[in-house]
């Protein structure tokens, strides 16, 4: 039978391990098409590989390589919150107790990184031993050379070693107290003066990005090479996470980093993906696209993970139906000038119509929009705006296949609108959306409201949520396996109300108040007054908005 890693194609040379190598496993909470298309673990794993003093196995839940019969370390790449069930089901087939505090010296460490732990681990805190903040090529050869120096200690001489390195965090050496067992946070803690009282997020500089090290056909995105073309945003929606969390804004270099990674990769297949949160907004990014329109080129699949509005030229539509693409994706979230101003969205009706036109002029069949509800004081106004918006672009550029994808406001840790709950009418605005659009023509693919709520529980949860996720799996991870193991734990923690629909006081202790990311809070802070100020605007100009006016005065 065929391994699903037979299909590779490796765009590094790992290296041999040396007599005594570290065992390790490094695990993607997911099935192997999910977990090999993710740019970061392909990265962090060729990292790992590339070192003579790891042996490394790669785990995922439908497949692994050859398992070290004891590892000494066990990794985690974590990019989706709901993910969470497949690493307890992982650490069990490893014999691996799920808590920290259950393992022994015979037990691997488990660490882990991504976005979701970088954010806000809390949630997740009882499951890890050490937790990275920030960027991967600034921490993993630190992880190992500090892991490497305490080898033969102790469990907790090495976790004391550990803490010490800046951006890794072992949450078992902070102790949380809380006003009351259905309280909000009291205090977090170190358990002594020897442990830093805060840990701030790693952030690596360089202008050398990320690129795919392995290309397969078993891949989501099938035989996609991968090459990151910015990091960060510099837009800074208030409510976005990839902004925030991920400052600054970083490029990479055409010359000396995207041409010669793109000519490696195309080696090896003739599809090529172009990612990051704003990729249009390189500064270079025309000299990018003229090298890509070379003869040589031609027959290469060009696929751009995200396009700002204002950057939609018929240019840029061109080289992509030249390049095997029909559709371009673009974010507006909202119809309303308003609520675009807000949240800090810099763009206006005429500039999407404009990007629809250039997209259809260059010859582009489709075009979706990315669109949001529930934003912090959305009205049914609001709502009204974004149908009008979309009728005036169907009637502007007819023949263009319109979609609408649209999800539920969720605060996230790290952004200014952290403070936020999620809004409990976003879910019937979904359904006017729906109901709307279908009479229009327009395809309306939204994401699901209660999901989105579980999402919103996970993303500002606290340590309290460990018994309640475990009770959640053990249930069998439904929507009602949440409100089942509430109804259990109730008393013992917060309602759901209190993480999803609470606004919350900027001087309450978040979950994450000893974990520093790119921005102080005091910034972020500044960045809801803002949105408040904002408002005020709009009702100097004769516009009412009762409804924001409340939210972010109770949250400031």
């Amino acid at each position: 039978m065929n391994s699903i890693f037979d299909a590779e194609h490796l765009l590094f040379t790992p290296a041999a391990p040396i007599a005594d190598a570290i065992p390790t496993v490094f695990a993607f909470p997911n099935e192997y098409s999910v977990g090999i298309t993710s740019l970061g673990y392909q990265v962090v794993w060729a990292m790992l590989a590339s070192r003579p003093d790891l042996q490394v196995s790669r785990l995922f839940t439908d497949g692994a390589e050859p398992l070290p019969h004891q590892p000494e370390l066990l990794g985690f790449s974590l990019s989706w919150e709901l993910d969470y069930v497949n690493i307890l089901s992982l650490l069990e087939s490893l014999h691996v107790p799920l808590r920290s505090t259950d393992r022994t010296n015979h037990h691997p460490l488990v660490f882990g990184g991504g976005a979701v732990l970088t954010a806000n681990p809390e949630p997740f805190a009882a499951f890890f031993d050490v937790i990275l903040l920030g960027d991967g090529e600034e921490l993993l050869g630190e992880l190992i050379d500090a892991y490497k120096a305490v080898r033969g200690g102790d469990r907790p001489t090495q976790l004391r070693q550990l803490a010490q390195v800046p951006g890794i965090y072992i949450p078992s050496l902070y102790e949380v107290t809380y006003a009351s067992p259905d309280g909000a946070i009291a205090s977090i803690q170190p358990i002594d003066a020897d442990i830093p009282a805060t840990i701030t997020k790693r952030t690596y500089r360089g202008n050398t990005l990320s690129t795919s090290t392995v290309v397969t056909e078993k891949a989501a995105w099938e035989n996609i090479y991968m090459v990151e073309v910015v990091r960060s945003c510099p837009e800074m929606c208030r409510f976005c996470l990839a902004s925030y969390l991920t400052l600054p804004f970083r490029t990479a270099s055409v010359e000396s980093s995207l041409i010669p990674a793109i000519e490696r990769g195309l080696h090896v297949t003739d599809r090529l993906g172009l990612l990051g949160a704003s990729v249009t907004q390189h500064p270079e990014f025309e000299t990018l696209l003229d090298h890509l329109n070379q003869p040589q080129f031609d027959s290469v699949r060009v696929s751009i993970a995200s396009v700002r509005t204002n950057t939609v030229t018929p240019k840029l539509a061109q080289t992509l139906v030249k390049h095997d693409t029909r559709s371009i994706t673009i974010a507006v979230e909202s119809g309303s000038d308003r609520l675009r101003q807000i949240i800090n969205k810099k763009l206006t009706n005429d500039e999407i119509l404009q990007a629809a036109a250039n997209a259809k002029a260059g010859g582009l069949s489709a075009l979706k929009l990315y669109g949001m509800v529930g934003i912090p004081g959305e009205t049914p106004d609001d709502l009204e705006q974004t149908l009008a918006m979309l009728r005036q672009i169907k009637q502007a550029v007819p023949g263009l296949r319109l979609t609408l994808g649209c999800s539920t406001f969720v605060p996230k840790a790290q952004t200014p609108f952290q403070w936020m709950g999620v809004n409990p009418q976003a879910e019937k605005r979904l359904q006017t959306l729906q109901k709307q659009l279908r009479s229009q023509g327009i395809e309306f693919r939204p994401e699901s409201y209660n999901w989105s709520v579980i999402q919103a529980l996970i993303s500002r949860g606290d340590r309290r949520l460990t018994p309640l996720l475990e009770l959640v799996r053990h249930y069998g991870d439904s929507l009602g396996s949440y409100r089942r193991a509430f109804k259990e734990l109730r008393g013992q923690l917060p309602p759901m109300d209190f993480y999803v629909h609470s606004n919350w006081a900027t001087t309450q202790v978040l979950p994450w108040s000893h974990l520093h990311s790119a921005l102080p809070q005091t910034t972020l802070e500044k960045h809801l007054a803002m949105a408040l100020s904002t408002n005020e605007s709009f009702k100097e100009k004769g516009h009412d908005d009762r409804a924001l006016a409340n939210e972010l005065e109770h949250a400031m």
